[in-house]
């Protein structure tokens, strides 16, 4: 097998394991969220989402760029990794002592003392991730997303058992932070379980300065990018009330379950692939043109159809105590359409070792958002501005990240938008029609939401058909083959039950 089947080999196994995992551990998460939800009360999402804030800023400091160094690495050294591991654990823990340390001034920031607890407890999974984090990075670096998926999905469905079992018996916000910790500790305990790699009481000055001068720019920029993602938690933790916060944290997390099938899985599995790849120009330019334009065929109308059924789904499938969080889901959706194109725009600046032009990006990206998050609060607009305010910037940033991903590969703004167009113009077609929908038909929610989906999809498809898209071509040709490969996989199968690999 050449070199180039191989990468192709490992690329479509790498996507389809990738793609397994996000769809399968978000698809668990949004059932348990679901359960959660009508057990449990939005002002409890909302004191979760006061806490899970500073966690996340923290974890951005503990990986501090070195999992994209160790990746993007052609030969890592066993003292490499260690450095990294070491680092990365004394980084957590002293995390950890400031969070359980600061306790009670988070507490007063928000004006509930009841989450000091649940700050010292929550918090612990800075030190739980760190033990999982390089036998995770060689995973990825080998391109071994099937063992992922399966750590992944197996630590998402027993952390949510406990936690709707806690819910049901009354433990309330608690069943939240359990379910957090749960899952990252499994996670720890099976990567190190599967990847058996042990570090070594080692240092290296000079692994740790090669590394840390890749990563230190993605580090911050990372840091700036989480501080921005979170950055409605804060406000709205503060000026609103736990509700409020409540019924934004499940309206972004339902969003974020939809949007991230699709980002992380082409994140993942783009970035190591595109490395392999990244000093040759058009092979490297072909892959990273196909990825965008596989990507948006299923991510436009996804969000957009979200969108636009959400009034119907929201209240068959959470309730009426969640309606309210309606128009923030619809708006997020909006926002989180474009996700995946930040995400490849970025990559490619990693691929290519920019990581000068990775952290200016971030930064303007942060000041254009924080200018319209500043625009709103200084107007009054409330949480539906700061809604509006996210989908204007995530525009806005794509802009930002595609002119300057134009800088290392030869694929320009222009190219990409035209590229997407199609896909952009009949998502949008089929989610104008899918909405107005709620208007026509005044009908049990549960028909109407079946009836919007069956049209949905056959409208989206039917055109893809009549004009016989290439990504439509594509993305069926991979279903098929992959089909195709299990069933011949099962056939192999002997008599014993051992399975053998035909050359």
């Amino acid at each position: 097998m050449s070199e180039k089947t191989s990468l192709k080999s490992k690329a479509i196994s790498g996507a389809i394991w990738s793609f397994i995992d996000v769809t399968g551990t978000q698809g668990l998460q949004v059932i348990v969220q679901i359960v959660l939800a009508r057990l449990l009360f939005p002002e409890d999402f909302g004191i979760i989402g006061m806490v899970t804030v500073f966690v996340a800023i923290s974890q951005a400091f503990i990986d501090s760029g070195f999992m994209q160094g160790l990746i993007r690495e052609k030969k890592v050294k066993h003292e490499d990794y260690s450095t990294v591991f070491l680092f990365n654990l004394v980084i957590a823990v002293l995390l950890y002592s400031v969070f359980f340390v600061s306790a009670d001034l988070i507490s007063q920031f928000f004006g509930y003392s009841e989450i000091v607890p649940i700050i010292r407890v929550l918090s612990i999974i800075l030190v739980i991730n760190a033990f999982g984090l390089i036998q995770r990075t060689m995973l990825m670096k080998n391109v071994n997303f099937k063992a992922i998926a399966k750590i992944n999905l197996i630590s998402v469905f027993f952390s949510g058992i406990i936690a709707i079992v806690m819910a049901a018996l009354g433990f309330g916000v608690w069943s939240l932070v359990v379910k957090t910790v749960f899952m990252q500790f499994i996670k720890a305990v099976l990567f190190s379980f599967y990847n058996r790699w042990i570090p070594k009481l080692v240092f290296n000055f000079e692994s740790f300065t090669r590394i840390f001068n890749f990563g230190w720019k993605l580090l911050l920029s990372r840091i700036l990018t989480t501080i921005y993602q979170n950055i409605y938690y804060l406000i709205i933790g503060r000026g609103f009330t736990a509700t409020d916060l409540g019924h934004y944290t499940n309206a972004k997390k339902l969003k974020d379950a939809a949007a991230n099938t699709i980002t992380i899985s082409v994140q993942k599995v783009s970035y190591p692939v595109l490395s392999n790849i990244q000093n040759d120009s058009a092979r490297l330019k072909r892959g990273y043109k196909q990825i965008i334009k596989n990507s948006v065929f299923v991510i436009f109308p996804v969000m957009l159809g979200l969108s636009a059924v959400a009034p119907a789904l929201f209240r068959v499938v959470l309730g009426e105590k969640w309606i309210a969080a309606t128009p923030y889901f619809q708006i997020l959706c909006l926002a989180g359409m474009l996700f995946p194109l930040h995400a490849i725009n970025l990559n490619i600046l990693q691929v290519k070792g920019r990581s000068d032009l990775y952290l200016l990006v971030s930064v303007l990206k942060k000041i254009v958002g924080l200018t319209f998050i500043g625009i709103v609060l200084f107007l009054g607009l409330g949480i539906m501005g700061l809604m509006w305010s996210a989908v204007v910037t995530s525009y806005l940033s794509y802009f930002i990240n595609a002119f300057y991903s134009k800088k290392v590969i030869s694929y320009s703004v222009f190219e990409q938008i035209k590229d997407i167009s199609l896909y952009y113009l009949l998502s949008g077609a089929m989610a104008f029609i899918v909405f107005s929908m709620n208007y026509i038909f005044n009908i049990n929610d549960i028909i109407l939401l079946f009836i919007q989906i069956c049209v949905g999809v056959s409208i989206y498809v039917g055109i893809n058909l009549i004009l016989k898209t290439t990504e439509y071509k594509t993305i069926l040709t991979i279903l098929k083959e992959n089909y195709h490969r299990i069933v011949s996989r099962k056939s192999t199968i002997s008599e014993s039950g051992e399975i053998y690999e035909k050359n």
